[in-house]
């Protein structure tokens, strides 16, 4: 009598329609580091994009008088649909001396802390509009892992008197 083949644990090479351990894991190591590299790629963007950001908004040049009018032109359109306020700028805290924190506490100073295009944002506003009622309302608008992120610098007024 001939003896019956056992089954093996190992299947023969032509049946072998699944991964080894050590395959497997290969495999997923390779697909968790392209996975990486290709968080990494968007990281360095999206890192690259905000210096970019940074060193604009950092600039101390004036508002021009084009930009200053178009914004206006917004505000009445606005101001049309019953709203009290509009978004002036978003900006990272990193451009205020303390990253937004005289902002976070209310404090009586805020004002110094800001740097380049936001300050010259907030001059504009107290030469040309805070003298028409126009009030300047700031505060953070976001905060990522728990510490102040962007910075929201809004234009507010009130509803004009019914007659």
């Amino acid at each position: 009598m001939t003896e019956a083949k056992r089954p093996s644990a190992t299947p023969e090479p032509e049946h072998d329609l699944l991964m080894s351990v050590t395959e497997l894991r290969d495999y997923v190591d390779q697909v968790e580091t392209a996975k990486a590299k290709q968080s990494l790629a968007a990281y360095s963007k999206a890192h690259q994009t905000q210096q970019e950001l940074l060193k604009r908004l950092s600039s101390d040049e004036p508002i021009p008088d084009s930009v200053f009018q178009s914004f206006l032109s917004r505000l009445k359109t606005v101001a049309t649909t019953g709203a009290t306020e509009i978004l002036i700028a978003r900006f990272p805290s990193e451009l205020c001396t303390d990253h937004g924190r005289a902002i976070n506490q209310a404090e009586e100073g805020w004002p110094d802390t800001l740097r380049g295009r936001p300050r010259k944002a907030y001059e504009l506003w107290k030469e040309k509009l805070a003298p028409l009622g126009y009030k300047l309302k700031i505060m953070i608008v976001d905060w990522p892992n728990g510490l102040p992120g962007d910075i929201g610098m809004y234009l507010t007024w009130n509803k004009p008197q019914q007659k």
